[in-house]
């Protein structure tokens, strides 16, 4: 059995007991870097094999963990922090597992977005997580154009050396939005920070961020016509009067009464 086991953000004792419990029973565990996994297994009394799994050796790396389940060994999946497969390493080798038919599961705890989100005050109801944004130019400038009009809160991972830019280009692509940076979430120095895009963060960059952006509206291409222009149209678009007086009433809060007047040649 392969283990997707959820580490800590920040604080280190944000991890539950059914995942300590499977650290300590499993026969290895897969790791982004396993100097730094070392300091969570420490600081848990965790003693085992460590392997490397990263985002460059998923595929070599991927094969000889597949080879070991087959062998009957049970091993855990883990990132730096947070879920892996969540803008971490770990898809390649799950699709490994369900074509070879292995079977695998997963122990969920802290993951960024998440956290971030209800920090942040911002619409939870529905949203998009975007991960990070592409590095080249066209691909990112694609992205959000193809996304900057969802009615939904969008989230979106940042490297400190990256955040100014990328808030430059979110402001660019969506206009002058509300949003919020969190950072250092559940460490000694967690920050929430709420600004408008135009402006930019208010402090020098420092540690991973997650931008959070409020829902875009459509605009609607209507909104200039008068009433009376509106049901004409609609009207020379095919629907009769009675259809057209509905349709605008509905869409502009008006009682029908009020627009009768307009039906009447």
């Amino acid at each position: 059995m392969l283990y997707i086991v959820a580490t800590p953000i920040g604080n280190l004792k944000d991890i539950s007991l059914r995942a300590l419990e499977v650290l300590n029973s499993v026969d290895e565990i897969a790791c982004e870097d396993t100097r730094h996994s070392l300091a969570l297994l420490n600081a848990h009394g965790i003693k085992k094999p460590l392997v490397s799994y990263h985002k460059f050796n998923e595929i070599e790396s991927g094969e000889k963990i597949v080879q070991k389940l087959k062998d009957g060994l049970n091993i855990a999946l883990i990132s730096d922090a947070g879920m892996p497969i969540i803008s971490d390493p770990g898809q390649v080798l799950v699709n490994m597992l369900i074509k070879e038919g292995l079977q695998y599961t997963v122990i969920p705890g802290a993951c960024a977005f998440v956290s971030a989100l209800v920090l942040s005050g911002m619409d939870s109801e529905r949203f998009a997580f975007m991960g990070f944004l592409p590095q080249k130019k066209s691909e990112r400038e694609a992205l959000l154009e193809r996304y900057k009009d969802l009615d939904l809160t969008l989230i979106f991972y940042s490297a400190p050396h990256d955040v100014n830019k990328d808030v430059l280009d979110l402001c660019k692509a969506f206009g002058n939005r509300r949003a919020v940076a969190v950072k250092e979430i559940t460490k000694i120095h967690e920050r929430v920070e709420a600004f408008n895009l135009l402006d930019g963060l208010a402090f020098e960059p420092k540690g991973e961020y997650v931008l959070i952006v409020e829902k875009g509206v459509k605009e609607n291409p209507f909104a200039s016509l008068t009433d009376e222009q509106l049901i004409k149209k609609y009207i020379a678009d095919g629907l009769n009067k009675k259809e057209a007086l509905k349709k605008v009433a509905k869409e502009r809060n008006l009682s029908k009464s009020s627009l009768y007047k307009y039906t009447i040649d």
